[in-house]
């Protein structure tokens, strides 16, 4: 990940999602993290030998040596310093990036315990959650960060997805991102589009559909 000049690290991971034709058909949904973290925390140097795979409990499982090792030295360091929460984060980002929720949950999980309402921490939680198939802990962790920072961007965008997209609620996804719109009128989602333009075509869409009801009455 690069490095920025505040000395953060940003992630911008993002996942599209195909909507069923359930919801309204519009098509689309992009849930992503803005997580900036503190910069790595030193800790020893990671041995070189190769760790037990993720049903193991340890790194591995087809990650390149220098991720595996890395992951190995955070949890010595978290096993001997249980409360330095950068190292828990760390942890945290490392199995987002690799696509594994129930140990990066458990790693922001441990982070937020020690060092409570990171609203970046609490939004990559949630996108985390969503992907271990929980909405609902996804949702309760974005209202979090909203409560944390009430113009944290992208925790309210990612609620309005999972509520549109996995919940199918699709008058509370809107007024997610009406929140948004409401805190900065030029929110754009990922792809560049404007949310104002987004929240539009989908009321278009619900119009169009109460305007398509029965007509048998003619």
């Amino acid at each position: 990940m690069a490095r920025e000049k505040n000395g953060y690290v940003k992630k911008e991971t993002m996942l599209l999602v195909a909507l069923g034709a359930a919801v309204i058909g519009f098509l689309g949904g992009i849930v992503f993290s803005a997580y900036q973290g503190p910069a790595p925390v030193p800790v020893a140097t990671a041995p070189q030998q190769a760790a037990p795979g993720p049903g193991g409990g340890g790194a591995g499982g087809g990650m390149p040596p220098q991720v595996a090792g890395r992951i190995v030295a955070l949890e010595k360091e978290v096993a001997a310093n249980p409360k330095n929460a950068g190292a828990w984060v760390e942890l945290g980002n490392i199995w987002y990036d690799n696509n594994n929720p129930a140990k990066a949950i458990e790693a922001y999980e441990k982070s937020l315990a020690i060092r409570p309402g990171d609203p970046n921490v609490l939004t990559d939680l949630g996108v985390m959650y969503r992907r271990a198939g929980k909405p609902e802990q996804a949702i309760a962790a974005f209202d979090k960060a909203i409560a944390a920072d009430p113009r944290h961007e992208v925790s309210r965008f990612n609620k309005g997805v999972v509520y549109i997209y996995d919940l199918k609620d699709l008058e509370q996804g809107l007024k997610a991102w009406e929140g948004l719109v409401a805190t900065n009128p030029n929110a754009h989602a990922p792809d560049g589009k404007l949310v104002s333009k987004m929240i539009s075509e989908f009321r278009a869409q619900m119009g169009k559909g109460a305007g398509s009801g029965d007509k048998s009455g003619k």
